[in-house]
């Protein structure tokens, strides 16, 4: 019998140990089956590309990935190679002879791992025929109407061609093959019909069905064990990709999920609970001092103050140095991305801060894509006023300078009345008229194509947040993602993230949420819910998520009222903390990276693996019962200097206190640790799968 070592897994940074069987690597072919593989479309995009260079690290040329064949993404992701490995060589040689145009070599990032891609189009001819080899192993038929679903086909018909071959020339090796949700399905289910002898797990991100059900907006996880399941595809003719899903997940040797409220999902959806949970993780890179990532927030705020001094020019009567950025950022999914709720809570926290008299201003940009013609007209010429303004501030200064500079050197006191002449003042008071403006400044940088009837800009209108001098709320959509190059908010996504404040994901819908875990990681606070598997894995994981930055809304158990004004006291109490409490917040959002680190979740994917293989060659491989996690030891790292938790010494005043940030207070660095020690719980034990609450009847929709 094949059995692997027992290894001591340690996570990074002394968290809790797990016994987990280290498998034999070298006896074994992985494979990944996904179609965003290269090729990028939505989050798996960043699951796979993340967690690659982990897995090439510990498969090193055993690990491959498959996915379709894009021209552009060719030329400028994939470095052609040839195969090493004997088995992928003759495959990739027999596919080719047969008509079949499939490309090897690197993905072009972290890790290099290989790929192996097929070109969808030029095995189109067989689709006839591959559509009756789908009915024959499920009884599943496609219309030929659904482009989609015929090109997953297609590619899972190669995919299972591709697998064949390889096992028919695997030496003694077994293979593992995962597949990412259904577009790669349909790989798993003919591979199992054909009776390979591969190891397949199924790993969905989110339940076809689930994502549709949520954005018609019914009441979905009130009532999961209610849905008539066939009835409600059918009425979405999504009949035939629902059941493609469903015979993938049925197929699988093991079924994995990203989280526990989508493992609850899939148990309802797709008849089967999850074997294991393999949390999402990020590829994170530690700054070698303490305070770079500070740094980096004060340089990249100062680019989104510029361009905010540009958008409400003739209208910044507002401290920028009192300004918080808040920003929201996904597909434009108005209710399952929570904005609904987000821009409800705005208008909230508006009016508390007008009550209160506050000179706290808060600027949100919504990052979400949406059909535009171009840039607004008025945005341009905001950002157009404001370098005329700057270039017009350097020259006076360059003439002020050296006139100064020359008195001086004559040995005078310069009069400070005469050393600008009338020239200068006629140019700063042009200037100064040049900033009159007659409209408000436009709450979106883009010419909307469906402007009336746009979900943000109507309930924009319906709420009243238009930019008045009177809010204390500025509200800018920005329908495209961002991009270095932009003439309007030349920044990376990266960059702006970290010039902001707060990052807010109030989600209805979230499988797992990459955007407040990478906030997470940059060391920025961010909010989300109890419905975001995000949300879940921090409540788990750390007993004070709001004292870490990490502001969780119940979406799940209280009603859409309740929940709003829950997301308006977090933030309103955001805007109440002086700058030195936000200081404080990001170190500790920071420390909180490693628990998202792929090398300490991809041992979840580890343990999937061996599982995996000792269902399929139980002659060969056998499944050691895991011990449960220990915090023996466990010491969370912490930064040099460590005050208490922002939460316990907010000021009671929504207006910051410039006494305060320069107070020099002393904190015991021990009873931080040992509060953090106590705060980081264990990782989940990796023997089964961790069970979600039980849902409770009578839960409200939000």
């Amino acid at each position: 019998m094949l059995r692997g070592r027992s290894l001591s897994v340690t996570s990074l940074s002394g968290l809790p140990r797990w016994e987990v069987e280290e498998l034999p690597v070298e006896d074994l072919l992985l494979f990944e089956v996904a179609w965003e593989v290269t090729n990028k479309v939505g989050g798996i995009y960043t699951v796979i590309q993340t967690k690659a260079k982990t897995t090439a690290d510990e498969w090193g040329d055993n690990y491959f990935l498959i996915g379709p064949y894009f021209e552009h993404n060719m030329k400028t992701q994939v470095e052609r190679c040839e195969p090493i490995n004997d088995p992928i060589r003759r495959a990739v040689d027999t596919m080719n002879k047969h008509g079949c145009q499939v490309y090897f070599g690197r993905w072009l990032i972290e890790g290099s791992p290989y790929v192996v891609l097929f070109d969808i189009g030029s095995s189109a001819w067989n689709l006839d025929r591959w559509k009756g080899d789908l009915w024959e192993a499920c009884s599943v038929g496609i219309p030929y109407h659904d482009r989609e679903a015929n090109d997953m086909l297609i590619f899972g018909s190669l995919t299972a061609w591709f697998l064949k071959e390889v096992t028919d020339h695997a030496d003694g090796k077994h293979v593992i093959a995962q597949f990412h949700e259904w577009q790669a399905g349909t790989g798993l289910i003919l591979s199992r019909a054909r009776k390979l002898p591969i190891a397949t797990i199924f790993t969905t991100h989110a339940t076809l069905l689930g994502r549709y059900l949520c954005a018609a907006n019914i009441d979905f996880y009130n009532h999961l064990d209610k849905f008539d399941i066939d009835k409600e595809a059918g009425e979405r003719q999504i009949y035939h990709r629902y059941c493609m899903e469903r015979a993938s997940v049925h197929c699988a040797h093991v079924f994995t999920t990203v989280s526990e409220i989508t493992a609850i999902e899939a148990e309802h959806m797709l008849k089967r609970k999850p074997d294991v949970v393999t949390p999402n993780g990020l590829s994170v890179k530690k700054f070698s001092a303490v305070h770079e990532f500070q740094n980096l927030h004060a340089t990249y705020k100062a680019r989104i103050q510029d361009f905010v001094r540009g958008h409400f020019y003739g209208h910044l009567d507002f401290d920028l140095e009192k300004t918080l950025f808040l920003f929201i950022a996904g597909r434009y999914e108005f209710s399952n991305k929570g904005a609904d709720i987000f821009l409800e809570a705005l208008s909230r926290l508006n009016f508390l801060l007008r009550m209160h008299k506050s000179d706290v201003t808060v600027v949100v940009f919504f990052i979400m894509p949406a059909k535009t013609n171009n840039f607004n007209v008025e945005t341009l010429k905001g950002q157009a006023v404001r370098k005329q303004l700057w270039d017009i501030a350097h020259s006076v200064k360059e003439k002020f300078g050296k006139k100064l500079y020359d008195a001086l050197l004559r040995g005078e006191i310069p009069d400070m009345n005469n050393i600008l002449d009338r020239d200068d003042v006629t140019v700063m008071k042009r200037a100064i008229f040049s900033t009159q403006r007659q409209s408000l400044p436009p709450v979106t940088t883009h010419n909307m194509i469906d402007d009336s009837t746009d979900p943000i800009l109507s309930t924009i209108r319906r709420i009243g947040l238009f930019n008045n001098r009177t809010d204390r709320v500025k509200v800018i959509l920005h329908p495209e993602f961002l991009s270095s190059t932009s003439p309007l908010l030349p920044m990376d996504y990266e960059e702006f993230v970290r010039g902001c404040h707060l990052g807010v994901f109030p989600s209805y819908y979230e499988p797992w949420g990459y955007t407040p875990a990478e906030c997470t990681v940059m060391g920025i606070p961010s909010v989300t819910t109890n419905l975001s598997g995000f949300g879940c894995f921090m409540q788990e994981h750390v007993a004070d998520p709001t004292a870490y930055g990490i502001y969780i809304v119940d979406r799940r158990f209280q009603s859409p009222d309740d929940s709003c004004n829950q997301l308006t006291q977090f933030l309103y109490g955001f805007c109440k903390q002086s700058r030195r409490q936000r200081i404080i917040q990001r170190n500790r959002t920071e420390r909180l990276s490693d628990l998202l680190d792929w090398r300490y979740l991809g041992r979840y994917y580890q343990h999937a693996r061996y599982l995996t293989l000792s269902r399929a060659f139980p002659d060969k491989f056998h499944m050691e019962p895991t011990s449960p996690p220990t915090t023996e030891g466990f010491k969370y790292p912490r930064p040099s200097s460590v005050p208490p938790s922002p939460s316990g010494s907010q000021v009671s005043s929504p207006q910051s206190s410039d006494v305060e940030d320069e107070e020099d207070e002393r904190y015991n660095e021990e009873e931080e640790a040992e509060r953090d020690r106590l705060n980081i719980k264990s990782p989940l034990s990796l023997g089964r799968v961790p069970r979600g609450k039980k849902k409770l009847h009578g839960e409200y929709k939000n």
